[in-house]
């Protein structure tokens, strides 16, 4: 973009001195600042990048020479750029390499989202980009880990108490967990008998797997490998409904295996509407709360 400033103003001839040419063009520098601190973050710090223009601004009137030709504004502004962006180098702790990586996530994320008409997942982001989704994790924390908030800017423009972590979840998060605990709910209603005995007994109603044992006529050993059986048809369940991509695909896709592994999935999918799985259960439910972390 180029300044609005008329960039043949005072020229430097032998009766400009450098402090004149710097005080006639100093516009130049604010409008530039102004121009690229636009595209950037709310966290950096403006008062830098002005710093900088200006010392280029310094720099352009006793480098420049009016026998080229080349108007002292253009001549500036060019300068002027340079630094800004030198500047904003030198402060972004995260590397080039870093920095394309995710232009190069953030396209083929975008890519995926307008073909499937929805957000994609990680496995499928991963994929596209010939990566595994471990490597696409630690992209994510890198990004973060590049990011440096100055606290003085915070404070000054919200307060100080803006700082301190939240002790409350987010109603986002607390939608989150209100609707993960529902269709661990409906997960656990939706087990065989035996096995949804086994987890009501061991995490809702706290008895010893002796008492299960006798009650169903099964040796402890038994109870113990019905429990872990349990455990895994909730995960396998949970993740059916959350999040399909961590869902491990059976051998034999028309098997008897993947066909009741279907009909549960589908089974704790019809057990609840949305609304239903937002307000039917308390956020606070205990016993919900430890089977999930279970599970």
């Amino acid at each position: 973009m180029t300044a609005s400033i008329d960039s043949s103003a005072p020229a430097n001839d032998s009766t400009t001195s450098i402090d004149e040419l710097c005080r006639a063009h100093l516009p130049l520098v604010h409008f530039e600042v102004r121009a690229i601190s636009a595209r950037l973050p709310g966290h950096v710090y403006t008062d830098d990048l002005v710093s900088a223009g200006m010392a280029a601004l310094v720099l352009a009137a006793r480098s420049f020479d009016p026998g080229v030709g080349v108007p002292f504004g253009r001549y500036a502004v060019r300068r002027i750029r340079g630094a800004l962006l030198d500047e904003l180098r030198s402060a972004d702790w995260a590397t080039r390499s870093l920095r394309a990586k995710v232009r190069r996530r953030d396209a083929i994320h975008d890519e995926l989202a307008a073909r499937l008409g929805r957000r994609p997942t990680d496995a499928e982001t991963a994929a596209a980009m010939g990566v595994e989704v471990g490597e696409l994790s630690r992209l994510e924390v890198d990004l973060h880990a590049s990011v440096v908030l100055r606290l003085d800017v915070i404070t000054d423009a919200v307060g100080a108490d803006a700082v301190l972590p939240a002790t409350d979840d987010t109603p986002e998060a607390q939608m989150v967990l209100r609707e993960r605990q529902a269709y661990l709910r409906d997960a656990v209603d939706a087990l065989p008998e035996r096995l949804r005995a086994v987890v009501r007994g061991c995490f809702f109603d706290d008895r010893p797997m002796r008492e299960l044992a006798d009650r169903l006529g099964v040796t402890e050993s038994r109870i113990s490998q019905m429990r872990a059986e349990a455990l895994r048809m909730l995960r396998e369940g949970l993740n059916s409904q959350l999040d399909p991509a961590m869902v491990d695909e059976p051998d034999n896709t028309g098997g008897a295996v993947a066909r009741r592994k279907a009909a549960y999935y589908a089974q704790i999918a019809a057990r609840s509407s949305y609304r239903d799985r937002l307000t039917a259960i308390p956020e606070d439910d205990p016993e919900q709360r430890r089977v999930g972390r279970t599970a």
